[in-house]
């Protein structure tokens, strides 16, 4: 028998839009050890893509990545992407358990964008200034306790009034028939599926860790971009715009006529540089300019809501963080301090290991953030 317990591992599966990760860490006296890691490249967009056929991919994929990676544990927490997820911060006055859970319920069909009879909600009562612990769990008839949150794109939680005496309800809800396609998919795959979460929650948890500062983390994905206002470990502000990486490179391959291997290649060595052609960096600043007019009316939102700071710095992630040049880029048009996150800061691995999880860290920011969640 090991030093260590079986169910003091957790495995943190992301399965985005064009690849699966999955990090396994080990609870070591409340800190998080790298046990291992793995990863594969492939479409699998489980949430618009919901066919018994990407079932099954997805299932093989996950399966053939936890068994190169020779994870250890079965228990998983894993995300549902920001874009199909509904969250809200509430604040309503102080009363009773039962007179505050159908005041909840009562608010909740004002604000939730889908009929809740099909949804999955949950709240919780966040303590003033401290860290909440992670979101509430969601029950389903074939669900196990899951954090989760509607599909369609997140919308700004409404504006968190301080009053004092109010209590702050940290409201979360999920479609069904999604949490219920995804409980299905791990079960099959030969997973405890122990926990469901909005990637936003992942985020906050790898990347900023207990600095109680407004902080906004610009996750630049694939395909979208998730941008999250966090403070005192709760993402108050949480939107997606449909432009990633792979929009920077299919619009350099248009402009310059080659083709999408040439055009990565020109991206990943010129990016927000002024090295090379003029040309090429133009390119792919007007190719990001959606991400910047999200970036500016997400400062435009969370500074308008009364009683509330201004965001101190901005974390970068996503697959797309490393293009040269980008953190300048943005500190300099945004005049703010931007800086490329790492989500392998708070957790203790082989030092010879550094170089290539530093290169892999933007990447791994939600499925070790997952699997962080009983650990920090």
């Amino acid at each position: 028998m090991g030093l260590f317990a079986n169910n003091e591992h957790y495995l943190g599966v992301d399965i985005s839009s064009t690849n699966i990760k999955a990090v396994e860490l080990r609870n070591e006296r409340g800190r998080a050890r790298l046990i291992t890691y793995g990863f594969v490249e492939q479409s699998t967009d489980l949430v618009k893509a919901s066919s018994e056929e990407m079932k099954k991919q997805v299932i093989s994929l996950l399966q053939a990545v936890l068994e190169k990676a020779k994870t250890t544990t079965k228990k998983t927490v894993a995300a549902l992407p920001n874009y199909s997820v509904f969250s809200s911060i509430m604040s309503l006055p102080q009363m009773s358990q039962k007179d505050l859970t159908q005041a909840v319920q009562w608010e909740a069909k004002k604000i939730v964008p889908l009929p809740i009879d099909e949804m999955i909600i949950d709240w919780k009562v966040l303590p003033e200034g401290s860290r909440p612990p992670a979101p509430p769990p969601f029950q389903s008839p074939s669900a196990p306790k899951a954090s989760v949150p509607p599909e369609g794109d997140a919308a700004p939680s409404p504006r968190l009034e301080e009053k004092q005496g109010n209590a702050r309800i940290l409201l979360t809800a999920a479609p069904k028939n999604l949490v219920e396609r995804y409980v299905a998919l791990f079960k099959a795959a030969g997973l405890e599926l122990t926990g469901l979460e909005t990637e936003s929650f992942a985020l906050e948890r790898s990347l900023v860790g207990n600095d109680p500062n407004p902080i906004m983390i610009v996750d630049i994905g694939a395909l979208t971009s998730n941008i999250i206002v966090a403070e005192k470990g709760i993402p108050l502000l949480n939107r997606s715009v449909d432009v990633g990486g792979a929009s920077i490179t299919k619009m350099i391959a248009g402009s310059l006529g080659v083709d999408t291997m040439r055009a990565e290649q020109f991206k990943r060595d010129i990016g927000f540089t002024s090295q090379g052609d003029g040309g090429i960096l133009k390119t792919i600043e007007s190719s990001i300019n959606p991400i910047i007019n999200e970036l500016k009316y997400c400062f435009d939102l969370y500074r308008s809501q009364e009683g509330i700071g201004h965001v101190s710095k901005i974390i970068l992630t996503g697959g797309s963080a490393f293009l040269p040049g980008l953190s300048d880029y943005l500190s300099r048009l945004l005049s703010i301090k931007v800086f490329v996150g790492d989500p392998w800061a708070r957790v203790i691995y082989p030092t010879e290991l550094r170089p290539a999880l530093e290169e892999l860290g933007p990447r791994f920011s939600v499925a070790i953030g997952l699997a962080m969640r009983e650990i920090s």
